[in-house]
């Protein structure tokens, strides 16, 4: 839970995000839940396939060191409201091409569609499945009740095989 603890500390905030994270095992992980979380491709296209309707970021936070970039999102359905995802995302432009880095900048693509759009050599290291319990942070995010549940995952993005991109995805609360 050491990469949890580095990704939202990025972002400290007066309200916890969350009351309990636990490691879940994908095999005991509730469907749907599993086949959102358990995989190595991008969320962003896993979200869009889910909800049948393209996704939109949102960006509640972010900073930028250099060439050490984070942002705190919100993924929802194009033209709505409808939170399907919270994340924290810490990538290092070191691997990517300017042109990545300046759109992954504006704010107004999926970082997952944005590395498919220009082709990056990518792979996707699933790290952990979590079971969240949501503080109010979270549940103000994901329209849920605080003490309410949700699954999420750690994983690492590597860009042009180097570890570029350490994210926290968690889905709003599905039906199970």
């Amino acid at each position: 839970m050491d990469e949890l603890q580095s990704l939202i500390s990025q972002f400290p905030q007066g309200q916890p995000l969350f009351e309990k994270v636990e490691h879940v095992a994908s095999a005991l992980t509730p469907e749907p839940y599993c086949t959102m979380l358990a995989h190595n491709h991008h969320m962003t296209v896993t979200m869009e396939e889910y909800h049948q309707s393209p996704v939109d970021v949102r960006i509640l936070d972010r900073n930028l060191d250099g060439n050490r970039y984070a942002r705190k999102i919100l993924l929802v359905k194009s033209g709505t409201e409808d939170v399907v995802q919270f994340g924290v995302v810490r990538f290092n432009f070191d691997y990517v091409t300017t042109a990545v880095r300046d759109e992954i900048l504006a704010g107004e693509i999926p970082l997952g569609r944005v590395l498919i759009n220009h082709n990056v050599l990518r792979h996707i290291d699933l790290g952990a499945i979590l079971r969240i319990t949501a503080g109010p942070g979270l549940a103000e995010c994901l329209q849920m009740p605080v003490g309410g549940v949700t699954y999420g995952r750690l994983a690492t993005i590597f860009c042009n095989m180097q570890p570029a991109v350490d994210l926290l995805e968690i889905s709003a609360p599905l039906e199970t």
